[in-house]
């Protein structure tokens, strides 16, 4: 896993209220799969539903992806940190975009 920062990134009550629900939400579909699981469900049903759950988790992803981009790497490309922020970016693409 890597190393995390400890840099904070400000956001918005409606900002944090969007993400955490749908966080929430993804949490309770990754519940709903252990039970399918337990209950020996069809795999299918159950490859669904992962299925479902990695797009959410990519639409997360994404929208963290943009707020980052458009004010982090904007803000650092102001102040003359750009090179560092823009390799930062680079690098969370590659991991996000890993199978």
């Amino acid at each position: 896993m890597p190393k995390q920062s400890n840099k904070l990134t400000q956001r918005s009550t409606k900002e944090k209220d969007q993400l955490m629900g749908r966080l929430k939400r993804i949490e309770g579909q990754v519940r709903g799969v252990q039970n399918m699981v337990d209950n020996d469900r069809y795999c299918i049903d159950i490859l669904t539903q992962i299925s479902a759950i990695n797009a959410a988790m990519n639409k997360v992803g994404l929208q963290l992806l943009e707020k980052h981009t458009r004010h982090c790497v904007t803000s650092a490309v102001k102040g003359g940190d750009g090179e560092e922020a823009i390799q930062e970016l680079m690098d969370v693409f590659k991991r996000f975009t890993k199978a």
